[in-house]
């Protein structure tokens, strides 16, 4: 694999697929550094399951039973996928395999896809080009479709799909007579500014706004998306004696607004909305996140601000990002709070609190950006369990509802070790994902579960829908020794330790499940979940002795 271009040494702006690549913002932004179904409540949701195990009498310490464990995969730069440019279809696709496979074991339960990194396309847009980063030329078909088989293989193994997308980046270079000829950046010139050796989208046009939006659109209309993600670039990172050269758009645009940067902020505000309208309209099941710089401003700039001493992304990148949970225009952030416990300018401490009040009272989901690229650096970073002293952090701030880990190619590399240490003690079960209620859904009607037989490496089961609507996925859940009275099956399903894994159902709402044999009689049970992961009642028993 192509190694990554270098990465700041601790500015925190990502995910570093991205923004690692900033290298003339990287010193601006270190200097600054050195100066049970849930409820609409953010936090009160995060407690269901642990209310619902403690009122049966369960341990209130068991591990959360939902919870968002993710990893970004990204394609810019080759960084994690494709590994390097030109591959071919078959080698492409096992790159992925090996890359979900490896989240799979690591109990993860969603990844998050870089599917537009550079105003192209990992499927077959009529918008924009194929990717560069799938073949190394613009525009050169790949022989497949990248987004229906990563969307396919994703599923298959029990993985939510979030399609990440760079609205606004064009380029990570600064001519257009690099893009192909028939790019909308060159057939639409007035819609692009060169900045910082990079080439962007105005977010001050309309038409470029409403052109990115229908671009995006087009994977969200037809593929089979779990969500939709944004990362924390709409304007670029700053540069040391540069101007974004947007002064004629804002004297076109800029309306009622006097001050630029208030303008810039609806700009990014406006794209932000529309967004989310729009997916929720064409299907309101997919999720709408966007994953912004960890700190919104600094208490010395704001009294609201957080206690930190670093570049803030409401003055740095114009994006308000506590303004869109407090409008409820998405229905998760994704801080990257990328640094470590007791740093000095950015204290991972003190941004979690930071962010659990901001999203308190919303229904906005709150998971924490992490850091897995910095293991095994210098300081802090150099001890391996530095990421799970993150996740025991969290677990005493229940607004925080999962992590998402930059990025997967770290936790089979640098950071292997701290993820192993992760995966034992903080995902050693299995987590289903977090419901979004305002979305909408209902939980199915009960399964039913058989058991075929033993298989090499356990029981194999055959589960079945209820009447009804089909269910997406099924849970399995295991007891040693013989069938406990409903209520008490019940109870302890709200124990995620019960809880051995999931699987999607097939077209005709069946799947089979593989369950781990115990060492003498074992019951099992299912449970049916919709789409946005509500969840029914229990299956009867099936005993195996």
């Amino acid at each position: 694999m192509n190694s990554p271009p270098p990465k700041p040494a601790d500015t925190g702006g990502g995910p570093r697929g991205s923004g690692a690549l900033l290298r003339g913002a990287a010193a601006v932004l270190a200097a600054a550094l050195l100066g049970v179904p849930a409820t609409p409540s953010a936090s009160s949701a995060a407690t269901g399951d642990r209310q619902g195990a403690a009122e049966c009498g369960a341990d209130p310490a068991a591990p959360p039973k939902r919870q968002m464990r993710a990893a970004w995969i990204a394609s810019v730069h080759n960084i994690d996928w494709p590994g390097e440019p030109g591959l071919s279809p078959e080698e492409q696709r096992a790159e992925l395999i090996e890359l979900y496979d490896r989240a799979v074991d690591r109990g993860l339960n969603a990844v998050f896809v870089q599917i537009r990194p550079t105003a192209d396309a990992f499927w077959p847009s009529p918008h924009e080009p194929w990717s560069q980063w799938l073949t190394g030329e613009q525009g050169a078909d790949p022989g497949y479709d990248p987004l229906e088989f990563a969307v396919a293989q994703a599923h298959a193994r029990g993985l939510e799909f979030h399609g990440w997308f760079n609205p606004y980046r064009v380029a990570m270079h600064g001519d257009p007579g690099q893009l192909v000829a028939d790019h909308p950046a060159r057939r639409n010139p007035d819609w692009v500014f060169a900045y910082g050796g990079k080439l962007y989208y105005d977010p001050g046009v309309p038409e470029a706004r409403e052109f990115v939006i229908e671009a995006m659109m087009h994977a969200v209309e037809n593929y089979d998306l779990d969500g939709v993600h944004f990362d924390d670039y709409f304007y670029p990172y700053p540069v040391p004696g540069e101007e974004i050269p947007d002064g004629e758009t804002f004297g076109e645009h800029g309306g009622r607004f006097d001050d630029i940067a208030d303008w810039r902020r609806h700009n990014v505000d406006t794209l932000v909305r529309e967004m989310d309208e729009a997916v929720h309209a064409a299907k309101p099941h997919v999720k709408f996140g966007v994953s912004p710089f960890g700190i919104w401003r600094n208490s010395s700039t704001h009294p609201e601000g957080s206690d930190t001493g670093g570049f803030e992304s409401y003055d740095g990148q114009y994006a308000d990002s506590r303004r869109w949970v407090r409008e409820e225009w998405v229905d998760y952030i994704n801080p990257q709070v990328y640094w470590e416990i007791g740093h000095p300018a950015a204290d991972y401490a003190v941004l979690v609190p930071w962010w659990e009040k901001a999203v308190e009272g919303t229904g906005v989901h709150l998971y924490i950006g992490q850091a897995a690229y910095k293991a095994g650096n210098s300081g802090a970073w150099s001890d391996p369990r530095e990421l799970a002293r993150h996740l025991e952090f969290n677990r005493d701030h229940p607004g925080v509802r999962g992590d998402v880990y930059f990025s997967a190619d770290s936790l089979r590399t640098n950071a292997e070790e701290a993820m192993g240490i992760v995966a034992e003690e903080h995902y050693a079960h299995p987590a289903l994902v977090p419901v979004k209620e305002d979305l909408g859904g209902a939980a199915p009607s009960a399964p039913r579960i058989s058991a075929s037989g033993p298989v090499e490496g356990g029981v194999e089961l055959d589960i079945r829908p209820g009447p009804g609507e089909r269910p997406a996925y099924y849970a399995v859940y295991a007891f040693d020794g013989a069938p406990p009275d409903r209520r008490e099956a019940e109870c302890r399903i709200g124990d995620p330790r019960t809880l051995v894994g999931t699987v999607r159902a097939g077209s005709g709402g069946t799947a089979v499940f593989t369950a781990p044999a115990g060492k003498g009689p074992r019951t099992y049970y299912a449970t049916a979940l919709d789409r946005l992961h509500h969840e029914s009642g229990v299956s009867d028993p099936e005993h195996v002795r």
